[in-house]
């Protein structure tokens, strides 16, 4: 039987153990430009076996919160070709996570004070975070407008350069976020898409956006060097479908061909419940899917896992197991999950925004 501390194959991607770290928006990239301190900040957690960036927008547009980074200007590339070169002193392994927040932002944040764009002008009962006279506040969401279907092959372009950036920084790989009810999410769900296009209406159209977006990156960095994280039932950013069961069969059974690194599930809420009564899914029939279907990529679980439930989830047939919070507040996580070693707690007070208080001072084992 597999161990947790035990090497994997993602893809291309030779792993040291199965523990990867979530994506964690910390909202200190001031004008979307990656800092030094983030450089520090994931060199303290390269022992990962897989380091998944925080959520990095891939346009101007894309962009639904204060200070979080980019990956398409000259300045944004230097800062992040400095996080990949120290993380990869350390002998870790990076991959930058694809944004686009599409409805979930606010017009302070968008070029122009323009609209945020979605599938369809349905607004988010959600909130963003704006910084004001320097403190993250907490702000409902704008009134975004459909995109017109002329747009749409721009938005695949945006990920396709997205990744071509991402490769030319450094990154071993990159990860789709296709999850939490962000833009591909947004697409994807019923909640969300009430398009009469073919992006809209049936499963297949309402993939057909997320599948042309992975199909490009493959295409430009191949399959070994894609990721791509979905959240079936999350009720994250108000999104919901009227049955994700089949939605995300149909999906993954389109991705299983394209020869991906890897596939990152959220189970349940993100952030919250592993199971939610009022949205049942199951995971090991999608799994399931994806292998009949010939996808061989490893295959992430994530939500609210402990050392027990890391362990039985490998037994149960899982790859990777990805870790969010508490890797804030343990940069040493792997350690001290070998060695059952006590974590510290985290600051919920400094998770977003501010300096290395709460980002790069908590202690180690050692």
């Amino acid at each position: 039987m597999p161990s947790l501390f035990e090497p994997v194959q993602a893809g291309d991607l030779q792993l040291a153990n199965r523990i990867a770290m979530a994506p964690l928006t910390r909202n200190r990239a001031p004008d979307a430009i990656p800092t030094p301190l983030m450089a520090t900040y994931y060199t303290q957690r390269a022992s990962a076996g897989l380091l998944i960036t925080e959520a990095t927008a891939i346009s101007p547009q894309g962009q639904g919160y204060a200070d979080v980074p980019g990956l398409y200007g000259t300045e944004q590339l230097d800062g992040w070709k400095r996080v990949t070169s120290a993380v990869h002193a350390a002998d870790g392994k990076i991959v930058v996570q694809l944004w686009h927040v599409g409805r979930i932002s606010h017009t302070d944040l968008q070029p122009g004070n323009a609209a945020p764009v979605a599938p369809s002008a349905i607004r988010a009962k959600a909130k963003t975070v704006l910084i004001k006279d320097g403190v993250p506040t907490y702000t409902d969401t704008s009134m975004p407008r459909a995109l017109d279907l002329s747009e749409l092959p721009g938005i695949v372009q945006d990920y396709r350069h997205a990744a071509r950036n991402a490769i030319a920084c450094g990154f071993d790989g990159v990860e789709i976020h296709g999850a939490n009810g962000y833009l591909l999410d947004q697409f994807l769900k019923t909640g969300a898409n009430r398009r009469t296009d073919d992006y809209g209406g049936s499963i297949r159209n309402r993939a057909r956006l997320t599948l042309e977006v992975v199909r490009a990156i493959v295409d430009e960095i191949g399959g070994g060097r894609t990721g791509i994280r979905l959240s079936p039932v999350t009720p994250a950013n108000d999104i919901v479908d009227d049955n994700p069961q089949q939605l995300f069969d149909y999906l993954l059974a389109q991705l299983a061909p394209l020869g991906l690194a890897y596939v990152h599930i959220v189970e349940g809420a993100t952030g919250g419940p592993r199971e939610l009564p009022d949205r049942p899914f199951d995971y090991a029939a999608l799994k399931a899917v994806y292998r009949k279907a010939g996808g061989k990529g490893a295959w992430m679980v994530n939500n609210a896992y402990d050392r027990p439930l890391a362990e039985a989830a490998v037994a149960a047939g899982a790859d990777i197991v990805a870790f969010g919070r508490p890797f804030i507040a343990n940069p040493d996580l792997v350690a001290r999950l070998e060695k059952n070693a006590p974590l510290n707690a985290p600051d919920s007070t400094t998770f977003y925004g501010g300096g290395a208080a709460g980002y790069t001072d908590y202690p180690t084992l050692y």
